[in-house]
């Protein structure tokens, strides 16, 4: 049996087999499209933190005490297959972004225009990255759907159908994050500093698809009731939360040797975060002018520096710490009072606090 630290390494597993076995008809396409599935499965088993099939899995063991190795091989597999939705995800956010790296690599897009420079091809480079990302994240996308349906070429498909619960839960986190995304672009688009549209983003850019809906996918296929499933949503929303919070202050206090990407680049990008907008709420008129002035436009160190001075001393920092441990307070009184194993507790327990006090 799979313990929940070894969830990641688990669906690693899961992920590259699944790789294996669609690698022959991409190639039977045609080379280069099958040296665009490898960079897929580069992007994908390159880095990542597998918060979303852990918490599949921690939903799983609540819902099943009496559970066997042929459950817990679906519930790997469903986790895996969230996988490759955060993988259509980021590539497509890095198009978005304008972002050159990822995980301290370049991103999907960057890589695609390389070639194209190397190998000489005719047209604009950069034009070739950014559609070649697209397809790849339209193929992540569809791989997705294809792996937790237990669907692959060969010996890999897994004849065992999808319980329909968890089926109507996959199709609304599609919606969802999809709906989440535009939606923040949106924002950034109409420069909306409210602090309660940053919250909308990641409830459902966020929250719902990396804690809330993978906790429910996992009590679904143990056959979990609805009043479990509810009180893991609640629970999902609190720690989705503080998870996309920790990521915010990350994104600009983070240290890039941990983080992989600049220092300050959701300033760069100029993403409309929630400490963004507490800082704008709460800083005097010459400092939040400042901070408007350094969104979304390349920064000198002493620029980031500036910003995070404001972000510091108007107090929009500690409001957000704050904001976190309340959440995560929040999460932790749930899950004690959840009817499930004491294991069960104790897992989500420590996966709860280790996704809100990380450094990348």
């Amino acid at each position: 049996m799979v313990t929940i630290a070894h969830v990641p390494a688990a669906v690693d597993a899961v992920l590259a087999e699944y790789f294996d076995a669609n690698r022959p008809t991409l190639d039977a396409i045609y080379p280069a499209v099958a040296e665009a599935g490898d960079v897929l499965a580069d992007f994908v088993l390159g880095g990542g933190k597998r918060v979303r099939p852990t918490f599949v899995f921690a939903g799983w063991q609540c819902g099943a005490p009496t559970a066997d190795a042929a459950d817990e091989t679906l519930a790997l597999r469903v986790g895996a297959a969230i996988e490759l939705i955060q993988a259509c995800a980021l590539i497509h956010d890095d198009i978005l972004d304008r972002s050159d790296t990822r995980r301290g690599r370049p991103t999907a897009h960057r890589r695609f225009e390389t070639v194209h420079v190397e190998r000489a091809f005719v047209g604009d480079p950069a034009h070739f990255g950014v559609s070649a990302a697209i397809l790849l994240g339209d193929l992540a996308l569809a791989w997705a759907d294809d792996l937790v349906h237990g669907i692959a070429p060969g010996r890999w498909t897994d004849p065992r159908p999808l319980p329909r619960p968890v089926g109507e839960l996959w199709a609304r986190m599609r919606t969802e994050v999809l709906g989440g995304q535009l939606l923040d672009i949106t924002n950034e688009s109409a420069a909306d500093e409210s602090i309660t549209a940053a919250y909308r983003v990641m409830e459902y850019k966020t929250a719902a698809y990396t804690v809330a809906r993978p906790l429910q996918f996992g009590a679904a296929l143990a056959g979990a009731d609805d009043a479990l499933s509810e009180s893991l949503h609640r629970i999902g929303i609190d720690l989705g939360i503080a998870f996309q919070l920790r990521d915010d202050v990350l994104g600009v206090f983070g240290d890039p040797a941990e983080t992989g990407k600049p220092s300050g680049d959701d300033l760069v990008e100029g993403k409309r975060t929630a400490l963004l907008a507490e800082g704008l709420q709460r800083a005097s008129g010459p400092d939040a002018e400042l901070l408007r002035a350094n969104i979304g436009r390349p920064l000198s160190d002493d620029d980031v520096a500036a910003a995070r001075s404001v972000l510091t001393d108007s107090g929009a920092l500690a409001a957000v710490e704050q904001q976190i441990e309340d959440r995560l307070d929040a999460a932790l009184d749930g899950i004690d009072r959840l009817p499930v194993p004491a294991s069960a507790r104790d897992d989500l327990t420590w996966i709860a606090r280790r996704i809100t006090h990380r450094q990348r």
